[in-house]
């Protein structure tokens, strides 16, 4: 699709980490000119394991940015070339300790389209396999078994928070409902 604006100039500003900052000068239609900072990102996976067919497996991670514990799927950052699916293996693995034996795609979010191009891949993962955790020095985490039910309630009090989390789990609970193991209303 042709971008309906057009772009008068591109600015590097910092190469970061994980994502990078560019400035875009933008012209709209009507003439109005905008000044755009966007973070480039390389996109993400996030799984929501199923331990069994009434109970999710979530984490309960310190984010600094925000200066507190939230619950969350686990999730993580494309490596330079990575498949999305591999990426989602690698985490699940990593951050729980446990294998799918099956990841279910459910698609995919922008989670901020209004300054970034990053993409979360949301899988549903079945038939987990206990391994190993292998943590990163940066992640401070623990694993919480809760039932999809409780789960739901948690997202419509205010105790999920996550929006990548909150999108995963209805998109995991719509999959089972299709499944009909899901609980009922």
């Amino acid at each position: 699709m042709k971008s309906p604006v057009s772009v008068i100039k591109k600015e590097h500003l910092l190469k970061g980490r994980i994502f990078d900052l560019e400035r875009d000068t933008l012209k709209f239609p009507n003439g109005y000119v905008l000044a755009l900072e966007l973070i480039k990102h390389p996109g993400a996976s996030a799984v929501v394991p199923l331990l069994d067919e009434n109970t999710f497996l979530l984490i309960r991670q310190y984010r600094h940015a925000i200066g507190d514990y939230i619950f969350e799927i686990p999730a993580g950052t494309l490596s330079r070339g990575e498949d999305p699916y591999t990426c989602a293996l690698r985490e699940l693995e990593e951050e729980t300790g446990f294998k799918a034996d099956k990841l279910v795609y459910l698609g995919k979010i922008y989670p901020l389209p209004g300054y970034s191009d990053e993409t979360i891949h949301l899988y549903l993962a079945e038939g987990l396999t206990k391994t190993a955790q292998r943590l990163d020095g940066d992640e401070i985490l623990d694993l919480r078994p809760i039932s999809v039910q409780k789960t739901y309630q948690m997202i419509l009090k205010g105790e999920i928070v996550d929006a990548k989390s909150i999108c995963g789990i209805f998109k995991a609970i719509s999959h089972l409902r299709g499944k009909e193991c899901c609980f009922g209303e």
